[in-house]
């Protein structure tokens, strides 16, 4: 069985010496309280037979409930990440996140109790400095920021 793949879009801004990246804090009860390696590069999963960067675009949308800003795609690679295959591509722009509307999904909580309810797939989103990122980012995805860093020096 081949391994689920999953693509998305990390934003940037700024330069070599200031360079930040869009991240968002994963929804639900499960990540609530958690913060350090509790963010995540907004991304989904997709079919293989479904060109990565489309699929990261779609996804980007679903996440913040925002078009995909203007801006040149730089392939950042992929990673595996829990059993996954991620490929994530990185976009200068800047964007307000407090204009982002989550996409949600539903959850049986609390565990076992029959009740479904609705969360968000993220619930905030902010821009981070590189060194910030690296704590803050699930650590999957933390190879993304040192591609990207290499890329802009």
């Amino acid at each position: 069985m081949a391994a689920k793949r999953s693509a998305g879009i990390l934003l940037y801004r700024g330069g070599p010496a200031d360079t930040e990246v869009l991240l968002g804090h994963m929804g639900g009860p499960f990540w609530a309280r958690k913060d350090e390696a509790a963010w995540s590069v907004p991304k989904g999963e997709h079919e293989p037979d479904e060109a990565p960067l489309a699929a990261a675009r779609r996804e980007f949308e679903e996440e913040l409930g925002l078009p995909v800003p203007e801006g040149e795609h730089v392939e950042l690679g992929e990673v595996r990440q829990s059993g996954k295959v991620v490929t994530v591509f990185a976009i200068e722009a800047d964007l307000d996140p407090s204009l982002a509307v989550p996409g949600t999904f539903e959850l049986e909580w609390p565990p076992r109790s029959g009740k479904m309810q609705e969360f968000p797939e993220m619930d905030r989103f902010e821009w981070f400095g590189l060194a910030e990122a690296e704590r803050k980012l699930v650590k999957g995805q933390r190879p993304f920021l040192g591609r990207l860093a290499e890329r802009l020096t």
